[in-house]
């Protein structure tokens, strides 16, 4: 009887059954979460470039989350930036660097970034980018009169940044410096005939003095005392002749373990008097801006390309399916006065401009 009673009573107890925990909710491209990603993606890309200028975040244009298990994420972002003045290898730190105005023409660099985040720690696992400068009918529709950019081995900007290397070794103490890369020209017409250009630059282990009995001999510092340097210079060639050069030296920096300072793969370093184009790299002949998908070109990088897509996109459905279904069930629901509904969650905003 006993036991008859105890099972009446265990069938009468409530069953509990294990209620699957909802998907997480998508992240928007200006949460912290996702500025935090944006973050470690950028420097990762100015980390492992190897000519130009840095770049800086304009807009998170979208992000995607595939879980693959317990504290375990593969982030899929797509970045816009835009390049700063400050060249690849100065140790200006990237919040300290201006972005370029459009008036300068500017150049954007659109990224594909895979990241994965274990125990709440990113790492970049893939990128993908490609950069490009503006049209010049959309700088002429804004600033008709603006210079723009020219091809970096345009004859008058290889003369210029010639001419320019030889008048500051020949009126320096310091070291011989040699040309590591031109990284950007503009020619002006109108009112006057002016060529811009910017170059990076070496020293060598000779002094100025030196190098004019023997400039052959003279070779980029060794690694544990290199240093590096960014010029500027302006030619005037009408309605008169006028040349103003600007060096600045870097000093010794310690490399990163994995990128050695003196290791840019493609650039040949030229001296004055010899071919200047030699110090261009590949993808910079016959072009006006350095293009970031010399190093950063692996397609798995892209959600498209990528063997999660097929989970990412039934995710994606199923997130968004449920976010319909929210806004349904909160659209039955009276709305306070004034209540203004929140943005969409991507892309996100722009922190200079629309390019």
């Amino acid at each position: 009887m006993k036991a008859l009673v105890a099972l009446i009573l265990l069938v009468q107890l409530p069953i509990h059954k294990a209620v699957p925990a909802a998907p997480p909710a998508p992240l928007g491209c200006d949460d912290p979460e996702s500025e935090a990603a944006a973050e470690v993606a950028v420097n990762y890309i100015n980390g492992h470039s190897h000519h130009g200028y840095k770049f800086a975040l304009n807009r998170i244009e979208d992000i995607r989350v595939v879980p693959q298990g317990p504290n375990n994420d593969i982030i899929f972002l797509e970045l816009d930036l835009l390049e700063t003045t400050c060249p690849i290898l100065s140790p200006t730190p990237l919040e300290n660097c201006t972005v370029r105005s459009f008036a300068e023409h500017a150049v954007e660099g659109d990224c594909d970034v895979k990241l994965q985040k274990v125990d709440g720690i990113l790492s970049v696992l893939a990128s993908k980018c490609h950069s490009h400068a503006d049209s010049s009918e959309d700088i002429r529709k804004v600033c008709p009169d603006c210079p723009l950019l020219a091809r970096m081995n345009d004859t008058e900007v290889l003369e210029t940044v010639s001419a320019a290397l030889n008048d500051y070794n020949s009126k320096t103490t310091d070291s011989y410096l040699r040309l590591l890369e031109i990284g950007r020209a503009k020619i002006q017409y109108h009112p006057g005939h002016v060529v811009v250009t910017e170059f990076a630059v070496g020293a060598t282990n000779c002094s100025a003095q030196e190098a004019k009995a023997n400039v052959g001999a003279c070779q980029l510092l060794p690694e544990d005392q290199s240093n590096f340097g960014f010029c500027t210079a302006v030619m005037v060639k009408a309605p008169s002749q006028d040349l103003q050069v600007d060096c600045q030296l870097y000093g010794h920096q310690v490399p990163a373990p994995d990128i050695p300072l003196l290791s840019w793969p493609g650039v040949t370093y030229a001296h004055p008097g010899q071919d200047t184009s030699a110090g261009l790299a590949p993808s910079a002949v016959g072009v006006t801006n350095h293009n970031l998908g010399l190093f950063h070109n692996n397609p798995v990088a892209s959600e498209s390309s990528s063997s999660e897509i097929l989970r990412s996109k039934l995710s994606a459905k199923s997130v968004a399916k449920r976010a319909v279904a929210e806004v349904a069930q909160h659209d039955k629901v009276p709305r306070p006065v004034g209540f203004v509904p929140p943005p969409p969650p991507c892309p996100g905003r722009i922190r200079y401009f629309d390019i």
